[in-house]
């Protein structure tokens, strides 16, 4: 680790934009889903939960084109490592980009556009929890192919400064998870006793 450390320098300013992208992102899309589910306020200002969810699904798009860009951007500016640029880790990169891409449009397919966009805060619930694949192999599978599809990236890059922002990539899903898991649970909890209170 402090091998791969001395090839990055973290003031770097593309390095920065590039933690700051990584980061916000997920508290992003939380704060708005949350306080759209307490206030219905972007739901009332569009006439509509399902044009304020989509509004709201090309302000994260944009965001994550900004840090696949920063992310990109941080990798080339700083050193590449020797041991890494070889035809069996680009090889190992593509494999896990592929993996990635597959379980991200295959999530996007299994939930939905509104499923996948934080729908549920806005009141477009599903009727039941999505078992289907990649959900019958792998919780999360939409952040966790992001990761992969990042790592990959970094690795076809022969970058440990990528290797690095991928790891706080994946920390920053698993603090979002431990807050966006129990509150979407919660919402479909609330859904189900109100249909058992209707019946």
């Amino acid at each position: 680790m402090t091998r791969l450390l001395g090839y990055v320098d973290p003031l770097d300013p593309s390095f920065v934009a590039a933690v700051i992208t990584i980061t916000f992102n997920p508290l992003y899309w939380n704060v708005v889903a949350r306080w759209e589910h307490k206030t219905r306020k972007l739901s009332r200002a569009f006439g509509s939960p399902y044009l304020a969810c989509y509004s709201l699904s090309v302000t994260i798009l944009l965001l994550n084109f900004l840090r696949s860009h920063c992310f990109t951007q941080a990798m080339l500016s700083q050193p590449r490592m020797e041991s890494l640029d070889t035809p069996a880790a680009y090889s190992l990169g593509l494999a896990l980009l592929g993996l990635g891409v597959v379980l991200v449009l295959s999530s996007f397919f299994a939930l939905g556009f509104a499923g996948t966009f934080l729908g549920d805060y806005f009141g477009i619930l599903k009727e039941a929890r999505v078992t289907v694949f990649p959900f019958n192999i792998l919780d999360n599978p939409m952040y966790w192919g992001s990761t992969a599809n990042y790592l990959g990236w970094a690795i076809m890059h022969a970058t440990p400064t990528g290797l690095l922002l991928t790891v706080l990539m994946a920390l920053t899903y698993i603090v979002a998870l431990l807050y966006e898991e129990p509150f979407t649970a919660e919402i479909y909890r609330q859904k189900a006793s109100g249909s058992h209170k209707r019946s």
